[in-house]
């Protein structure tokens, strides 16, 4: 099976580099790039194009959100004239106005921000021009590398001591970046063996949480991991935020679906994070104690 991965510095790029060197069904053809030309995609001939998402697209320049769907569209347009199947991810910020119940695959979000909209309608585009598309929603994506690395600033914000805010009233579930690398491309890997399931699906944790209280975890747990080493160091402070003064916002992904599909079980993200500051913390501190 082979893949090509634009994008590659973001930290979804980075865990499906990771996960397909693990591999020896996947030959991953890696782009720093966000864009490909048909001739190039023509060339290369790869089964399938992984386009990683942009992260908090609720915040950012609506000239970002712009160039990020301009983008997407290229590529788009380069699949269909090679018949190269796409797969884009989605956060889902995309659901902006929430649901008191967890979002099925088959709600359509119906966005009021302006930026979002045009992430729909780039979704919509898709549907309707390339008939072989995975559109993969995912919640807020924990990473120790790469570009939006989330959990990784978090940690080192904590470590200097700056205080971090965070929503007590947005629910999301947070969802380890590799879990998403290895899932994708097991989706893939069962769809070239005859699947036969294209279309949209949503992939995130399966603990939902507040951001408030996802920080409060993560500072708790560093605080061991700093204790177990003898560092004398007091992580910042976590400050609540309200954004939703009626009831809380409340993005939870039903991923029915995906587990369905193909088998795709999510773990709680707190197995992950045990892990991932064990992992952060032996770059960190470990090995600038080593001579």
């Amino acid at each position: 099976m082979k893949l090509l991965l634009l994008d590659a510095d973001h930290c979804l790029g980075r865990a499906l580099i990771d996960e397909s060197a693990s591999r020896s069904d996947v030959e991953l053809i890696v782009e720093r790039s966000r864009q490909c030309s048909s001739s190039q995609l023509g060339s290369w001939a790869p089964d399938a194009v992984i386009f990683p998402p942009l992260l908090c697209p609720a915040s950012v320049d609506y000239a970002e959100m712009v160039e990020h769907v301009d983008q997407v569209e290229a590529i788009m347009t380069a699949c269909h004239a090679q018949a190269v199947p796409l797969v884009w991810f989605v956060s889902d910020q995309i659901f902006d106005a929430g649901s008191d119940m967890p979002i099925e695959e088959s709600v359509l979000p119906s966005p009021r921000d302006e930026g979002l909209q045009r992430l729909l309608e780039t979704g919509n585009r898709l549907r309707s021009r390339l008939a072989e598309h995975f559109i993969v929603r995912i919640g807020p994506l924990m990473a120790l590398e790469g570009r939006n690395a989330w959990l990784a600033q978090m940690l080192e914000a904590m470590v200097d001591g700056r205080p971090l805010r965070a929503a007590e009233d947005e629910i999301v579930c947070p969802t380890p970046v590799q879990a998403v690398a290895r899932a994708v491309i097991g989706m893939l890997a069962q769809q070239f063996s005859g699947a036969n399931a294209w279309g949209a699906y949503h992939l995130a944790g399966v603990e939902p949480v507040s951001l408030y209280t996802f920080h409060g975890v993560v500072r708790h747990q560093l605080e061991m991991q700093l204790e177990r080493r003898h560092i004398n160091l007091i992580p910042g402070e976590i400050q609540p935020l309200h954004h939703h003064h009626d009831q809380p916002l409340r993005r939870v992904l039903n991923c029915r679906q995906m587990l369905e599909t193909f088998g795709v079980h999510q773990k709680p993200w707190r197995l992950a994070l045990d892990a991932m500051l064990e992992q952060w913390c032996q770059m960190r501190f470990d090995e600038e104690k080593r001579p």
